[in-house]
């Protein structure tokens, strides 16, 4: 089982990678921000962290309201620095813990929390302000991450019971992973007390801040009690995103021992740090397990169907820039790149040689088992003039003759709109 050895909370203002970024390191102004950060990083050094699992919420960089989600999980192996409107920060891509971050998936979904998931994005301060502080000035924090995004934007958003209790199924999921080597600690950015809009713009309660950082320790159901109006009374509307930090306490047991906090207010945002280690005990292994099979229970044996193939998070991080690259002929401008000049576009998405062969060649049985989800390739089909049923009939190792005689009804269609599905229809 993978251990969780501590919490840790820290503020995520873009004030904290600007001061990086600019080495402010011995500004009287400034210093104390790298004095705490410094506390954190050498307990993280000291208790030999592997994976930090980052709970954060994107500022509108990554993730927009076309498609706001209450809690996306990062299932990523790479995670690049986002570009918030003047380039991104010069700092290296996170290391991402994709096995564990899959694992931590299947969890939390038997668990009935409705997640979801993404890859290829990249991160903003909310995440990197706190994580480029794991390294020192000799490089880069060596481990990986588990970024999961909460979306605190827009309302309505979880409420502080909801992310206090996705954090009790987290503790379950990251202990039930197999691995006895591997040591968690879990971060909550954002916060402390702050403002950002309005004419109350600038406001911050260090006394409540005190406050919360007390009563997170001894007694986080207080906290849970809190409604959204109350944090936002108490710490400024955007500093209700300290909800965040009640997914990590949820994640550690009742006992924690409180070995660094501060705090420093020097313009909009109480900027903080605070780090617990976990006392809980060692879990029964019977439980464990028992956790694991509940995890599996609803796709147990489904693997053993002929011919089926489940679209896995594995198989979707694994494919995920041929997924990504047919996706893109919902663009029209890619799909005339595609049907035109095909070997530049596939140079740009830097397709490999076998990738460019299952395409060019139609390859859709071999694309399936691969990977690709087939929801893709019924758009290259339509792209390419192909109905739905050539499609069926050529990945059961028949002709559209042969497949039509299966059907009630031997219909042919697409997703092609338009005159192109005027066109298929005529063919």
């Amino acid at each position: 089982m993978a251990k969780i050895v501590g919490g840790i909370g820290a503020s995520h203002s873009p004030t904290i990678g600007f001061a990086r970024d600019t080495n402010k390191q011995n500004d009287p102004a400034w210093a104390p921000i790298f004095e705490g950060f410094a506390e954190v990083r050498d307990w993280v050094k000291r208790k030999d962290i592997d994976v930090l699992f980052m709970i954060y919420n994107d500022h509108i960089t990554s993730f927009f309201f076309d498609h706001y989600s209450a809690f996306a999980l990062g299932v990523d192996d790479t995670y690049y620095p986002a570009d918030e409107g003047g380039g991104p920060r010069n700092v290296p891509p996170a290391k991402g813990h994709a096995a564990l971050a899959q694992h931590v998936a299947a969890a939390l979904v038997a668990d009935e929390f409705d997640m979801s998931f993404f890859q290829g994005k990249p991160l903003d301060h909310g995440c990197l302000s706190p994580l480029s502080m794991m390294g020192d000035e000799t490089g880069t924090w060596g481990g990986s991450i588990v970024p999961l995004q909460v979306g605190v934007l827009q309302f309505p958003i979880p409420n502080a019971r909801r992310c206090y209790k996705l954090g009790k199924s987290l503790r379950k999921a990251i202990q039930s992973f197999p691995d006895d080597s591997l040591r968690v600690a879990i971060v909550a950015t954002g916060g402390l007390s702050h403002q950002v809009h309005g004419e109350r713009a600038g406001f911050v309660n260090e006394d409540w801040d005190q406050e919360f950082l007390n009563l997170l320790e001894t007694a986080p159901e207080k906290l849970v009690e809190k409604r959204l109006a109350d944090y936002a009374v108490l710490g400024g509307m955007e500093g209700a995103e300290v909800i965040m930090w009640l997914v990590m306490r949820g994640a550690l047991s009742d006992k924690v021992t409180k070995v660094h906090s501060m705090t420093y207010a020097p313009s909009v945002t109480n900027i903080a740090t605070v780090v617990f280690e976990d006392e809980g005990d060692t879990p029964d292994k019977a439980d464990l397990e028992a956790y694991r099979a509940h995890m599996g229970y609803e796709l147990a044996g489904a693997e053993t169907l002929q011919g089926t193939y489940p679209f896995t998070l594995d198989r979707s991080l694994k494919c995920f820039r041929i997924n990504d690259f047919l996706h893109r002929l919902v663009i029209p401008e890619h799909r005339e790149r595609f049907l035109n000049d095909f070997d530049a576009l596939a140079d740009q998405y830097k397709l490999t040689a076998e990738e460019r062969s299952l395409i060019s060649e139609r390859k859709w049985i071999e694309m399936i088992r691969k990977g690709v989800s087939f929801f893709v390739l019924e758009k290259m089909a339509a792209v390419v003039g192909v109905s739905n049923p050539e499609v069926y009939a050529s990945m059961r190792g028949e002709t559209l003759e042969e497949f039509m005689k299966t059907r009630k009804v031997p219909i042919k269609y697409s997703v092609a709109g338009g005159a192109k599905a005027e066109e298929m229809d005529n063919a």
